[in-house]
C-alpha cells in the first residue's frame, strides 16, 4: 500500500512539472524585429486609440496609466494584460480636441523618466554614492 502511494504521488509531482512552460526570457527579451510599441486608432470614439505595448507587466501598465491620469488633456486612461502567460501590455487613452493620444503617451512617458532621474539623484546624494551607473539609460 505504501508502494502504490508513493507510485501516485511521484505521479502528481510529474503532472505538475512545467513541460509546455514558456520560457522566462520570454517575458522580457523583444522578439527579433518586433515594435515595442504599436498604436491602433480607435474607429468608434474620437481621440481615442490602443497601445500595445509588447513584453511589459503591470508595473508599467499601471504607471503609464496613472501619469497619463495626471494630463488634464486624457479624459481617459486605462490599461489591461490580456492573459497571464502573453507578456504585453494594452493601454487604452482617450483625450479632449486639445491633444492626441500619441502626444499624451509620449508626454506621459517623457515625465516618468525625468521623474525617475530625479528618484536616482535624491537617492545617490542620500546614500553618499555621487558616481552615476545609469547603465539603463
Amino acid at each position: 500500500m505504501v508502494f502504490v502511494s508513493s507510485l501516485c504521488f511521484k505521479a502528481k509531482q510529474e503532472a505538475l512539472l512545467p513541460m509546455n512552460a514558456p520560457s522566462r526570457s520570454d517575458s522580457y527579451l523583444l522578439p527579433e524585429g518586433a515594435q515595442k510599441v504599436a498604436y491602433e486608432k480607435d474607429t468608434k470614439i474620437s481621440n481615442a486609440g490602443k497601445f500595445t505595448i509588447l513584453r511589459e507587466d503591470h508595473t508599467v501598465g499601471n504607471l503609464i496609466r496613472m501619469q497619463l491620469l495626471r494630463d488634464p488633456n486624457v479624459t481617459f486612461s486605462g490599461y489591461r494584460h490580456p492573459h497571464p502567460l502573453i507578456h504585453d501590455i494594452v493601454v487604452r487613452v482617450q483625450t479632449n480636441d486639445a491633444s492626441s493620444p500619441v502626444e499624451a503617451l509620449a508626454n506621459s512617458l517623457d515625465d516618468l523618466s525625468t521623474e525617475f532621474d530625479e528618484i536616482a539623484q535624491k537617492f545617490r546624494r542620500l546614500t553618499g554614492n555621487t558616481k552615476d551607473h545609469s547603465s539603463f539609460s
